[in-house]
Formats: C-alpha cells, sequence, structure tokens
C-alpha cells in the first residue's frame, strides 16, 4: 500500500502534531507541527521539516543550528492525527539549546529544571 500524506486527518489548519524521538535511545526530544508538504519533504530528503507556525514556513531541523534530524522512520497513531518522527539527533534538539525540550518537571507543585543549557 503506497503511503500518500493527504490520507493523515490534519486539524483544521492543515496540521498534525509530531513527536520528536531518538531512535537509539527512545528519549523524546521534541513536539512540532506538520503539513502534508511538511511530511512529504521530510520522506523526500530524509531531513525532518517541520511547518513553523509562527514564521508561517517550512523549518528544516538544524538548517540553520546545524542540530539536525536525520529521519530513521515515520510512524502514523491509530487515529492518522499524530505522527512520530524517529531520529538521529545531531546536538540539542530544543531551540534553547538543551538536548530535549522536555526539561522542566512539576515535582511536588514546583517546577524543576532538569538540565542547564548545552556550552
Amino acid at each position: 500500500m503506497t503511503f500518500d500524506p493527504e490520507t493523515l486527518n490534519y486539524n483544521a489548519d492543515g496540521l498534525l502534531p509530531v513527536i520528536a524521538q531518538e531512535a537509539e535511545t527512545g528519549e523524546v526530544l521534541m513536539l512540532a507541527w506538520m503539513n502534508a508538504q511538511a511530511v512529504a519533504r521530510t520522506l523526500e530528503t530524509g531531513r525532518v521539516t517541520y511547518w513553523s507556525r509562527s514564521r508561517g514556513q517550512f523549518w528544516v531541523k538544524g538548517e540553520t543550528s546545524g542540530h539536525v534530524q536525520e529521519l530513521v522512520e515515520l510512524r502514523i497513531d491509530c487515529d492518522r492525527d499524530c505522527l512520530l518522527v524517529l531520529v538521529r539527533q545531531t546536538g540539542p534538539a530544543c531551540h534553547t539549546n538543551r538536548h530535549v525540550c522536555f526539561y522542566t518537571a512539576v515535582r511536588d507543585g514546583a517546577e524543576v529544571e532538569l538540565m542547564a543549557p548545552e556550552a
């Protein structure tokens, strides 16, 4: 069965959430958004391409920072409205220069920073 990005269930803005996970360790790196063209570009190039909601344009992860996400596998959830991209991450995944975007925990009612930015 041939995959067609148009068969996914996008929201009213034509987007769906994408979870990026380190392929080798299983660590959850970040969440971003894709439209059908970003899905197609990711599959064509092997470089994970997101849709930047704030800039209104495509965003190839690592294009300016060098913190590249190389696609290992793209997975579709059961409702076809969310994607999981298994990647090989080069450098930090977060724009704050942290390894992951999920660097704050809530413990005993307080926010706790789990990691500092990389040097």
